[in-house]
């Protein structure tokens, strides 16, 4: 049995949290070893051509393709959760995967309502969601308990 229902606002913050943490360490490791303390505490926007590739490109690549191929980022597939189209339930088309990224900072803006709007909203989105169509779903995949037959 599948049931699915919207995701919430705190399953999709721990969510973000496994993301972030993966992130750190698959990408600020990386520039930690190649900038030094300099890259923490450094007053440079952009240390270099690494810190532009590691620090921003990947990011925006490595999230837009995980949605496209997987319905979600690492954190949301740990979490059973799937990104998807909202009128259709069907994978994001590309234009939807990026328009959803960059409007992150739609909803970052004024003190991160954008994202305290998924616990307001009865389908539960943000309001990069909305702008996107896009909704996150969580599935309660159900398997039965079976023991073997003990004599």
């Amino acid at each position: 049995m599948n049931e699915q229902e919207y995701a919430g606002f705190w399953i999709r913050l721990g969510a973000t949290l496994i993301d972030t943490l993966i992130m750190m360490i698959v990408l600020m490791v990386p520039l930690t070893f190649i900038y030094g303390e300099q890259y923490w505490f450094g007053d440079e926007f952009i240390n270099g051509f690494w810190d532009l590739i590691l620090g921003y490109v990947v990011p925006v690549i490595a999230t837009i393709w995980f949605w496209l191929r997987f319905l979600g980022t690492p954190g949301k597939m740990a979490l059973k959760l799937k990104i998807v189209d909202a009128k259709t339930g069907n994978k994001l088309s590309l234009g939807q995967a990026i328009g959803r990224y960059f409007a992150y900072i739609v909803s970052m803006l004024p003190f991160f309502l954008g994202f305290i709007w998924i616990g307001i909203d009865p389908k539960k989105q943000g309001w990069h969601d909305k702008l996107a169509g896009t909704v996150v779903i969580r599935s309660h995949d159900s398997v039965p308990v079976r023991f073997e037959a003990q004599d």
